[in-house]
């Protein structure tokens, strides 16, 4: 659902708010949306107090703790993200892909500051898909520790069981979530209702705690312990991971679902059992180990144990999904090799399966649980993973609300600073365990940022190379007035990743075969910088002379390319193929290093070597593998 159409799915004919459909909507988003940040309560006070660099348990401690995260849930979701960045939308659509081409299809600036919002936007979405990894790994993990609560004795289960559960949701995800989906929600909606309920009876027996409301508190902590609470800021910020994903899930619902399932529900759970949780370390400081669990009573335990299980799998499966959508979007914009996509849902086109993406995903988390071997050791790692994406977001929204949406320079740059001071120290507290895990997101990072860079740059050395070696689509028409070659009857399309050049394998057909077909489509798939393109603006076709059309089909980054779609509506522009009768001719590039230019060898090698394993166009755009014919051609780059 797109948020810009938001009004009209929420009204009924009558103009009156449909408010059955609003809380179908937030029951939805419930279980997509919050999941991630929902279950930070397993380890983020815990992380605070018997972490690495835990502090003790005193009065003025826990105040200033459960004070520094009510106000980090307050000025970052709520004030930053529902209430600013989410405003920042392409087309409904939210995430820091499309919020970077948002800002790329409307920046007038010069092009050093145009590559510098590209690249931070890449290597944010490139940290993504390193928090993809940990978030499945921590909130299993840290949900199956609950094991040790029941029963000491079974702690070397806690490993074999987490590996056994995120093997089984990854073995799964090709059957798609639709059959799931509507469990998602009640179960999540349990959850967060047990974390009201725990905290408040805890909160019975200590009301004062709710003296950390004032920020007073919290600013008296970091004045206090001084670099050791400074430390302690990379744990407080594991409460607020998953901030991120409501930005990114803005299009499946909405921005008012969200924001009134964050205020009515989400975040008073939140707080009733953080405050819980402290009131209890007050009162029995042994429990450090475990806050969350020990708010449960021993009869509830091996319940809370599987409902803590499944709401930290639920939340998994949202940051999986998400990376499947972050790889679509990835691939449209032209920064990854077209890889193999299915949809698993015939309702919902957002729902697909990426099976390269998936199982990449599953060794790198199965392996960070085996390296790790605690949630605690991969908090340090998490937050930092969050803290670059939020850090990233900071800078584009500015970019956003100064220079396209003209906004006074004070706000633009008073939020700016607001917003900066708050990412950049929790930032700097996640970087200081730059050596105890927080290394891993970056490297990650850099690693999937070089991947895209490398394939955007050869991609476009390699169409450069391309281009030099034949004719602009007027050329060849002229050269057909002077001599034709021989004419047959038939249909034939030639894709073309350039509108106005003649693919090399159209002049390699001629040049070989002497023989041109009476009808002839030049087919180029151009991905726009909006989500969606409507039908009426997909498709143009330009009839040219001698029986050539050039047919562009424009396509959204969160659309999937379907040639049968394109023939569809290019013949209702004055074509007359017959997707049956038709011969789809492809380039097929064999790349080879040599020319001298920006590129290193290295680079260029690697693009071959990414270039050999990509999807092949076939299988990609779903063309009838008996009528195509692919020649081969040699390109330096």
């Amino acid at each position: 659902m797109s948020a810009t159409s938001e009004d009209s799915h929420l009204s009924s004919p009558s103009g009156k708010s449909d408010f059955k459909h609003l809380a179908t909507l937030s029951l939805a988003a419930l279980g997509v949306v919050f999941g991630d940040i929902g279950t930070s309560p397993l380890y983020a006070i815990r992380e605070c107090f018997h972490g690495e660099y835990s502090i003790p348990v005193t009065e003025q401690n826990v105040l200033g703790v459960l004070s520094l995260l009510v106000w980090s849930l307050l000025l970052i979701v709520t004030l930053k993200y529902l209430t600013f960045i989410m405003k920042a939308d392409n087309e409904g659509e939210g995430g820091i892909l499309a919020l970077t081409s948002l800002i790329i299809s409307h920046s007038k600036k010069n092009k050093s500051e145009r590559w510098f919002l590209v690249g931070i936007g890449l290597f944010g979405a490139s940290v993504l898909c390193g928090e993809a990894m940990i978030t499945p790994a921590i909130s299993v993990l840290s949900a199956v520790e609950g094991l040790q609560v029941i029963a000491p004795a079974s702690s070397n289960l806690v490993i074999p069981v987490t590996v056994a559960i995120l093997a089984g949701l990854f073995l799964f995800q090709h059957h798609g979530t639709a059959r799931l989906g509507a469990l998602f929600g009640p179960i999540i909606l349990l959850w967060f209702a047990s974390l009201a309920v725990l905290g408040l009876v805890q909160i019975f027996q200590y009301p004062q705690i709710f003296r950390a409301f004032f920020p007073w508190h919290g600013i008296s902590f970091l004045m206090n312990n001084q670099i050791h609470g400074f430390m302690v800021l990379g744990a407080v910020f594991l409460a607020v991971t998953g901030a991120e994903a409501l930005y990114a899930d803005m299009g499946h619902f909405g921005r008012r679902p969200i924001r009134l399932t964050w205020a009515i529900f989400v975040l008073p759970a939140l707080l009733l059992n953080y405050f819980g949780q402290g009131a209890l370390l007050l009162a029995d400081p042994s429990v450090s180990h475990h806050p969350f669990y020990a708010l449960v009573p021993s009869w509830a335990l091996i319940p809370m144990v599987l409902l803590a299980t499944v709401a930290t799998v639920i939340a998994s499966q949202a940051l999986i999904t998400g990376l499947y959508s972050l790889t679509q979007q990835a691939i449209q914009l032209g920064y990854l090799p077209r890889l193999t996509i299915r949809h698993t849902s015939a309702s919902h086109i957002g729902q697909i399966y990426v099976p390269a993406a998936n199982w990449g995903l599953m060794v790198a988390t199965i392996s960070l649980v085996l390296g790790f071997g605690s949630s605690s050791r991969l908090a340090a790692a998490y937050g930092a993973s969050m803290t670059t994406t939020m850090l990233i977001s900071t800078i584009l929204f500015f970019f956003v609300s100064r220079h396209m949406w003209k906004w006074n320079p004070f706000a633009s740059f008073g939020l700016l600073v607001m917003f900066l001071v708050i990412d950049l120290s929790f930032f700097s507290a996640s970087m200081s365990k730059l050596f105890h895990g927080a290394w891993f997101p970056l490297v990650m990072g850099l690693s999937l940022f070089m991947l895209m860079m490398t394939w955007k740059q050869g991609r476009k050395l390699l169409y450069k190379q391309i281009n030099e070696r034949t004719l602009t689509v007027s050329e060849f028409v002229e050269s057909l007035s002077l001599q034709q070659p021989q004419r047959i009857k038939g249909q034939a399309i030639y894709l073309t990743a350039n509108p106005d050049v003649v693919p090399m394998a159209l002049l390699h057909n001629m040049r070989h075969n002497k023989i041109l077909h009476s009808e002839v489509g030049l087919l180029h798939f151009s991905t726009e910088r909006v989500p969606r393109v409507p039908n009426s603006k997909k498709v143009e076709v330009v009839q040219l002379n001698y029986g050539l059309y050039k047919i562009t089909a424009r396509y959204g980054f969160m659309e999937y390319p379907n040639i049968r779609q394109v023939l569809a509506l290019a013949n209702q522009q004055g074509m007359h193929f017959k997707i049956e009768a038709i011969s789809f001719f492809l380039n097929r590039e064999k790349i080879v290093t040599g020319i001298k230019s920006k590129m290193s060898v290295w680079r260029k090698k690697l693009f071959a070597l990414m270039s050999r394993n990509a999807l092949s166009a076939t299988a990609y755009y779903d063309l009838p593998s008996g009528q195509v014919i692919e020649i081969g051609v040699q390109v330096q780059i």
